[in-house]
């Protein structure tokens, strides 16, 4: 009886060419599933941290009109980083490009300097090139848009501009 207990474990000596193939398969399945789902939460981080750079600029405007008697004049990119410095360490995901009183239609910047009363702060995400902006209006709406230069559309969106 021992020697036939033996003979049984000696023969089953691992895994058939078949089952290797059919585990691999499966491994290779949920890979083409798992790797764009990836790929697609990297380009929604860089996204992201565009929307927080075009964020704190924006608080960083309202504490430089603060500081400047309620009026937005003269503020540029080096004024509101001297306000908050993070605004001014170049980060590989997005950067704060420009100061300006309308939305850009390109990344050379936007058009005039801020008035009294209105301004435009504008990030980049790096990997996109998508331009976030954050627009405070004379009556003291604020309002967020996204422009993408390629055309390719704003995340979550199909057109040009739009915004979030």
């Amino acid at each position: 009886m021992l020697n036939s207990v033996r003979q049984r474990t000696s023969d089953e000596g691992g895994f058939t060419l078949i089952e290797l193939l059919v585990v691999i398969l499966i491994i290779g399945i949920l890979a083409a599933i798992a790797i764009p789902a990836f790929l697609s939460q990297k380009s929604k981080a860089y996204d992201s941290s565009a929307k927080t750079v075009a964020q704190t600029a924006q608080t960083a405007a309202e504490t430089y009109a603060t500081e400047n008697g309620g009026s937005y004049t003269n503020m540029s990119v080096s004024s509101l980083e001297a306000i908050e410095p993070s605004l001014k360490a170049s980060s590989n995901e997005a950067h704060l490009l420009n100061v300006g009183l309308t939305k850009p239609v390109s990344t050379s910047g936007a058009v005039g300097t801020p008035s009294a009363t209105e301004y435009t702060v504008t990030a980049e995400a790096a990997n996109t090139k998508d331009l976030y902006s954050v627009t405070r209006k004379t009556n003291g709406e604020v309002e967020h848009s996204c422009y993408s230069p390629g055309g390719t559309g704003c995340p979550n969106h199909s057109k040009e501009t739009s915004t979030w």
